[in-house]
């Protein structure tokens, strides 16, 4: 069902954005077409949030991991079907977002987040990082590296594994994540490389009680927790918008 006509840009073309812009509003979503966001990880919850992001305006976006799509990925990965199993998730991802957004730049980097490629990234030219990263030790040093640039905001997921209820997923400081068995492993990996930053970030996180000892997950709430993430994104620039004017 049609309801509603599309609005033109100025070159005459359908206007993606105008549901976005209607709701957010004309500076917020200036902002966001500003920004800069690098997602690390690109699984069940990095993708969905890399992908709400570019629907949502955000216009240069920096997609890293090194796996390649795999028949299982399909259940819950939005780049992941039957036709791009063996591809590279970066690039089956970036392809799709370039046929979303054409006028983005997207850019993918198919390469494990650790000590060694870390100095290849700048995370300080980036206003938003998002970890989705599965890797603790990986995720304890993309937390510490996003950290210390104080122009970059770091939200990070917890584990979506093991869970069906996407009602639970909450965002929350990390201090304040509960009963996450990812969350504890991260703390203890901080603990051991220098302590637990004091500067404090954003989780997004479950607190229902996991179902399985294994790691079966669902996109029910894999999804939840990468639109969370970018929902954080959208909110923290509207916020800023509205204290610019």
């Amino acid at each position: 069902m049609n309801d509603g006509c599309d609005a033109a840009n100025d070159a005459g073309e359908p206007d993606f954005l105008e549901r976005s812009r209607t709701l957010l509003g004309e500076d917020a979503l200036s902002s966001l077409s500003r920004v800069r966001v690098a997602v690390f990880g690109l699984g069940g919850v990095g993708g969905w949030c890399a992908e709400a992001l570019a629907r949502t305006g955000v216009r240069h976006i920096l997609l890293v991991d090194a796996d390649v799509v795999a028949p299982s990925n399909v259940n819950r990965q939005i780049m992941a079907t039957p036709a791009t199993v063996g591809r590279r998730k970066a690039d089956a991802l970036a392809a799709r977002l370039a046929e979303i957004a054409p006028d983005a730049e997207i850019e993918s980097r198919a390469v494990f987040y650790d000590e060694a490629t870390a100095p290849s990234f700048d995370l300080g030219s980036y206003d938003y990082v998002i970890d989705a990263i599965d890797s603790v030790r990986s995720k304890a040093l993309l937390i510490r590296s996003a950290l210390a640039y104080p122009g970059a905001t770091l939200f990070s997921s917890m584990g979506a594994a093991r869970r069906i209820d996407p009602s639970r997923v909450r965002a929350v400081e990390f201090s304040k994540v509960q009963g996450d068995g990812l969350a504890r492993a991260v703390r203890a990996a901080l603990k051991k490389t220098g302590g637990i930053p004091a500067r404090k970030f954003t989780c997004v996180c479950s607190d229902e009680p996991p179902l399985c000892d294994g790691l079966g997950s669902v996109v029910t709430v894999t999804a939840a927790f990468g639109l969370a993430l970018a929902s954080l994104v959208v909110r923290d620039q509207m916020r800023r918008s509205v204290r610019r004017t």
